[in-house]
This record gives structure tokens, sequence and C-alpha cells, in this order.
């Protein structure tokens, strides 16, 4: 499964729309059902309208088959080679929908990291009661 989630993200990158910054990042989720979904990064001229590839993914996910699905695994990878864990954004945004013990995967410079969500990112926002 690592495998084709690494596959998938690879493949996303090649789609990336990085006119500006040259960097092609790609991103797989697996869900509870089995479903994998892809996303790449899409850039725009002004860059904080920029949308990151996990970010695409999950958008892409929830308006194909609604919010009630639950990530187990994320592959994120890039044409570069360049380390590449999931921004900070995005790590708030799959918070929503991310298992604690879903493992993420990424290029570290050196090869793949893997680490648990909870690890990577141990203090996301809630709101009180929710």
């Amino acid at each position: 499964m690592i495998a084709r989630l690494r596959s998938a993200a690879e493949e996303a990158a090649s789609r990336a729309y990085a006119p500006y910054s040259n960097f092609h990042v790609g991103a797989a989720l697996l869900f509870d059902d089995g479903a994998v979904i892809t996303g790449c990064n899409v850039e725009n001229v002004s860059y904080g309208l920029t949308s990151c590839a996990e970010r695409n993914a999950l958008f892409r996910a929830i308006s194909e088959s609604g919010a009630g699905r639950k990530i187990m695994a994320v592959a994120v990878a890039n044409q570069n080679h360049a380390p590449s864990p999931p921004c900070g954004a995005c790590r708030q945004v799959l918070a929503e929908f991310a298992q604690p013990d879903a493992m993420v995967f990424f290029q570290d410079g050196e090869g793949m990291t893997a680490i648990s969500f909870a690890e990577l990112f141990p203090l996301r926002f809630t709101l009180e009661g929710r």
C-alpha cells in the first residue's frame, strides 16, 4: 500500500501547476474505505492564493464523496526530491479528517520518512466543546 500511495503522489506531482516556484508536489490520501484520492499543488502569481497538494486532495475527496471518511495514510512527493512534509496549513486542515495514528510519508532529502499524524502535528487548533 505504501508503494501505491507513493506512486500515486508522484503521478499527481507530474500534473502540478507550478510555473513560479517550479516545485511540483503531489499528495495521495488513503481513506478508511480504501479509496486513494490525489491532488497536486496549484500556484498563482499571487503566492498567497496558491493551494497545496494535500489540501487539494482532501477538498477533492470531500467534493466527490462527502466528509464522512477518515484519512488512514498520506503520501507526499515532489519532483525536486527536496524535503517536503505537509506545511502548517495543510496539517491543520488534514487534522479535521486524519486519524491520530494515520501514517504520513514524505521525502526528507535522503529518502522517505514515515511518521504518525499525531507526531507530525501534536497540537492542533480546536474550538472549545468540539
